[in-house]
């Protein structure tokens, strides 16, 4: 709240893991897409999928003053010290654009997990560790239950949260403090036709239900699992995405902030999720959050 990092990275920013696809026939959609993100007034890109930091290079190389950030890059698959090398290379040829998100992933897909909390000690102390150290202000973790989001607070700059409801982003503030930056992620459909987006929302979303850490997560907020079936119940859809029009995702996203979030990283969802980069509704989003054209 008020710190450098959260002036750096604004107030809106997007989440998507087709705009950090190594494949080189994407880059010339991802370094087009980076600049009209910028053009719009988004103030970062979250960089999804679990990418190596090297992967915001097409990004940043395309703009100008665009924060672009992992969301999140895993210990599992990368070395601190080649991590804190790359950092320093990107922030040294990019004016300092680039922002680290650091998390734990999950156990299905990386048989090396184990022991999360501790893991993730280790890495940050091999971030500390390196020749050219990365600065921990300038690193956010992927933080879900109370122990790693201390560790947020301790460690980093702050909280990357995916996959949460308001009354989470409420819970997180307050276990970070006033000052870590909180940036939840946001899952928006853009579709006045709730049966429709909702239809969206459960084909995008089951894959994350079969996920422990996620699971996990909204059981400790009263989610049954009766409220994982089948994509998910109307109940979990409308607490932790938010579906209709550009108002109505307007009005989550002020929810979230209203519960102490200092940055909401938004993913449009489409029905081509894997494939399709939804550049209609950053423009549509743009509008409704009045974010008008960057300076």
């Amino acid at each position: 709240m008020g710190t450098q990092l959260s002036e750096d990275i604004g107030r809106v920013g997007i989440w998507s893991a087709l705009l950090a696809s190594p494949d080189p026939d994407r880059r010339g959609e991802i370094t087009e897409t980076a600049a009209e993100l910028e053009e719009l007034g988004y103030g970062t890109l979250w960089l999804g999928g679990s990418p190596a930091p090297e992967r915001a290079v097409p990004a940043l190389a395309a703009t100008s003053h665009l924060t672009v950030a992992t969301g999140i890059t895993s210990i599992w698959s990368e070395e601190p010290a080649a991590v804190a090398r790359v950092f320093g290379e990107l922030n040294r040829t990019y004016g300092g654009r680039f922002v680290l998100g650091v998390g734990v992933s999950h156990s299905a897909i990386h048989e090396e997990y184990r022991r999360p909390y501790s893991s993730m000690r280790d890495f940050l102390d091999g971030l500390d560790a390196a020749e050219e150290p990365v600065p921990t202000a300038r690193r956010v973790l992927a933080a879900l239950g109370p122990k790693m989001l201390r560790l947020g607070a301790d460690r980093a700059g702050g909280a990357h949260p995916y996959l949460v409801t308001a009354e989470q982003v409420a819970d997180a503030r307050e276990r970070l403090g006033d000052g870590p930056t909180l940036a939840p992620e946001l899952k928006v459909v853009l579709n006045p036709d709730l049966t429709a987006a909702r239809a969206t929302a459960r084909a995008y979303l089951a894959m994350y239900l079969q996920l422990p850490n996620y699971t996990n997560n909204l059981l400790r907020s009263g989610f049954t699992e009766d409220d994982f079936a089948d994509g998910g119940s109307d109940r979990l859809l409308d607490a932790v995405y938010a579906l209709g029009d550009p108002e109505a995702v307007r009005d989550k996203v002020d929810q979230f902030f209203a519960a102490g979030a200092d940055h909401v990283a938004v993913q449009v969802v489409n029905d081509e999720p894997r494939t399709v980069v939804p550049r209609e509704g950053y423009r549509l989003l743009a509008e409704a959050l009045s974010l008008g054209k960057a300076a």
